[in-house]
């Protein structure tokens, strides 16, 4: 499969999906496209990471046997804690951990508004909820969304640049994720 170098807002990509679409499972080459695109969205300036993600990524649907419900666990699998992440309901601790490690890729910090976002008695009062509003905040201020969505029993997500929030909105039901701003 070939593809283009890096994502252009202005190709005008979205005019082959429909919001809330899903790519046909039977087009193998059309997931892969629209995979690569999400790649490069989660791994903003790092394309030898969105390229090594997307060989991950190729490798693990080839093995699946290319189910189409099966594209947001491998994804998942593949990006999680590179260029996403995955914690259970009511696990703090795992996401501070794993947004700190995400933000770190551009050299931020995210203020959680507390001199030590690791210190038990704070994660211990911290719902996630809030803290992937207050992660969102943050990460706005430098030009980041944080997309999430919900999993069984946990969250998910990963982060992109703001300038990319529509390009978001389209790739990604176009995988069947339903992803939507931490903020809202």
């Amino acid at each position: 499969m070939t593809f283009p170098d890096e994502y252009d807002p202005d190709d005008n990509f979205a005019h082959g999906f429909d919001a809330g679409a899903s790519v046909d499972a039977d087009d193998e080459a059309s997931t892969e496209a629209v995979v690569w695109q999400l790649m490069l969205l989660i791994n903003p300036g790092d394309e030898d990471a969105a390229l090594q993600q997307f060989a991950a990524f190729q490798e693990a649907w080839a093995e699946s046997g290319a189910d189409e419900d099966e594209v947001a666990a491998i994804l998942q699998d593949v990006i999680d804690w590179r260029s996403g992440f995955q914690v259970d309901d009511g696990d703090a601790a795992g996401l501070v951990d794993s947004l700190a490690e995400l933000a770190a890729r551009w050299n931020l910090r995210i203020e959680w508004g507390v001199e030590d976002p690791t210190d038990d008695e704070f994660l211990d009062r911290a719902e996630v909820e809030a803290l992937l509003a207050t992660a969102f905040d943050r990460l706005r201020e430098h030009g980041y969304t944080l997309w999430m969505r919900e999993t069984d029993g946990g969250h998910a997500g990963w982060i992109s640049l703001s300038r990319d929030d529509e390009a978001m909105r389209v790739l990604a039901p176009a995988l069947g994720i339903d992803v939507r701003p931490a903020g809202s």
